[in-house]
């Protein structure tokens, strides 16, 4: 089970990640409260993914690779989620 603080990181940097992803491909942003929740959701999916594969989570407390994990699998997370609802937007508004 993974701790508050690597949750509220995979968070924060999900959104962080959203809005970077919304930044550099402006025809898939969502706006930055959109990114921003999508990357919320998909911060904290990707960083909960990476738990159960065991990857990058270090021992779960508060060491480096924890924070780092935490950060990467949110951030990454929190822009695939992203790009993935921008493009189904973009295909819903073309019909």
């Amino acid at each position: 089970m993974q701790s508050a603080i690597a949750i509220f990181l995979q968070l924060v940097s999900g959104a962080v990640g959203g809005n970077i992803a919304g930044s550099l491909k402006k025809d898939m942003s969502l706006g930055t409260v959109g990114n921003s929740i999508a990357g919320i959701l998909g911060g904290g999916l990707g960083g909960q993914l990476l738990g159960l594969l065991g990857i990058g989570t270090g021992s779960g407390g508060v060491d480096i690779g924890s924070i780092v994990g935490s950060i990467a699998g949110g951030g990454v997370g929190g822009g695939v989620l992203m790009a993935i609802i921008g493009v189904i937007k973009q295909t819903m508004a073309k019909k």
